[in-house]
């Protein structure tokens, strides 16, 4: 099938040499003024164009041809174009390339010149295509900066992060221990306009507390003893990006008015010295500890919370969005086997079984680590229960209540739609011959169970 090439040209007999030199090769549409050419350029069927600057109602000038050249960022921003003009000065030619176009050829055309043009731009074009479909996949996929969910809890989490990037606020994210919110820290830096600069990321519950203001502020000569030069700390590290204050409730007292400080004159000064440094420093903390009982407690100041508490985002628990479990298993298991260089290992149906029923109380780590144990312990190619430590699965706290009959069947129904959607990718089709019922079926049960597809 010929690839699609759009021709703007005014002079007749330029356009039949176009067309009779380049006709074999390419699916030729020709055009000769600019009224006629944007309805063209806005079907987006042609990735390739030739424009000549001169054009009609100003024919010997190239003023319409870059006023058009303008338009088409907008019209058809993937469209790549050749500019082709008898105003061959060098200014034309400077830019037409600052207004978008791939290339220019000079009249008289030599033909073997533009076919190498039109070889390479199409190829340009593929490329970039290739690139916007790997990047459509990524999302569809359910992909953001290695976060990896097609659950609805995790579809709107992804929509949250990408808006609290736009800003500079203090972020506070909640979950439990192994949820993920460091890759969600991660995340929000990385679609930040700090994405250039440092992340700088601390665990405020790892370090000593005589060592931590240390770490995070810095220190002079002789500010202590063993203080053998200055060093600086994490927040200076940080300037003009983000610090990840990780476990942000184990830190003491005294250092929660420093960082309050911080966040309410984005000044510090280090241990033992009398300068005030002004810093550029987006905060992003994290806990998994419950913030406002620890003010409650007087463990943790009620302003420092609010300050840090301006944008809050909670990352769910995995048994609060079961569609993922597959999704994540499937992505850990062919990580470590890449990592490892082991032979295609899969997971036994058992196994399957064994994962979506499980109750993950250490979420996203614990998933990881069990997978790591499998392969740490077997080479078999096939995974199963006992290999993942999931061979005695409990039930969870709300299978063990006595429900009624409607109760069970209800839940026996959602539990195997999301199953068969995990297994399937999310697709449809795919999914109902699992379940061994209609496409019209499966969608009414979809629908039914408030349960979303989301590829």
């Amino acid at each position: 099938m010929k690839k699609k090439l759009l021709i703007i040209e005014d002079e007749n007999s330029v356009a039949k040499q176009l067309r009779w030199g380049l006709d074999k090769e390419y699916d030729i549409t020709t055009v000769s003024d600019a009224d006629q050419v944007r309805p063209l350029l806005a079907s987006g069927v042609f990735p390739v164009a030739t424009l000549d600057l001169g054009l009609p109602p100003y024919p010997d000038t190239p003023r319409q041809g870059f006023e058009l050249l303008e338009e088409i960022a907008s019209i058809a921003p993937h469209t790549r174009v050749i500019v082709i003009s008898g105003n061959a000065e060098e200014e034309n030619a400077v830019k037409a390339i600052a207004l978008g176009a791939a290339d220019f050829c000079a009249k008289p055309i030599d033909l073997t010149l533009l076919r190498i043009i039109l070889s390479r731009t199409f190829k340009i074009h593929e490329l970039e295509e290739a690139n916007r479909r790997l990047q459509r996949q990524a999302i569809q996929s359910g992909s953001l900066c290695g976060m990896i969910g097609v659950s609805p809890v995790m579809e709107d989490m992804f929509k949250r992060i990408k808006q609290i990037s736009k800003n500079d606020y203090p972020v506070l994210i909640t979950g439990d221990t192994g949820t993920g919110k460091e890759m969600a820290a991660c995340a929000v830096h990385s679609l930040s306009q700090r994405a250039e600069n440092p992340l700088v990321i601390i665990n405020c519950g790892a370090i000593p507390d005589n060592l931590l203001e240390s770490e995070l502020f810095g220190h002079e000569k002789g500010a202590f003893t063993g203080a053998a030069g200055r060093k600086i700390g994490k927040f200076e590290q940080a300037d003009q990006g983000t610090i990840f204050l990780d476990e942000i409730g184990e830190l003491p007292l005294p250092l929660q008015v420093k960082i309050l400080r911080f966040l309410q004159e984005s000044t510090i000064e280090r241990l033992g010295g009398t300068k005030t440094i002004t810093l550029n420093v987006r905060i992003i903390a994290a806990t998994n500890m419950n913030l406002e009982d620890a003010v409650k407690r007087g463990t943790f100041r009620d302003d420092l919370y609010y300050r840090l508490n301006v944008v809050p985002l909670r990352i769910p628990d995995l048994n609060e969005r079961s569609e993922d479990i597959l999704l994540l298993a499937q992505s850990f298991l062919q990580e470590e086997i890449r990592n490892l260089q082991r032979e295609h290992t899969s997971f036994s149906p058992a196994a399957i079984a064994a994962l979506t029923t499980h109750d993950w109380p250490g979420n996203i780590r614990e998933l990881q680590n069990r997978i790591r144990r499998a392969l740490g312990t077997t080479m078999d190619r096939v995974i199963t229960p006992v290999d993942l430590g999931l061979e005695k699965i409990p039930l969870k706290q709300e299978e063990q209540k006595l429900s009624t009959l409607k109760e069970a069947r209800e839940a026996a129904e959602i539990k195997a739609v999301r199953r068969a959607l995990a297994l399937s990718g999310n697709n449809i089709s795919q999914a109902a011959k699992l379940l061994e019922v209609s496409r019209p079926t499966l969608h009414d049960l979809m629908k039914k169970h408030g349960i979303s597809n989301n590829k």
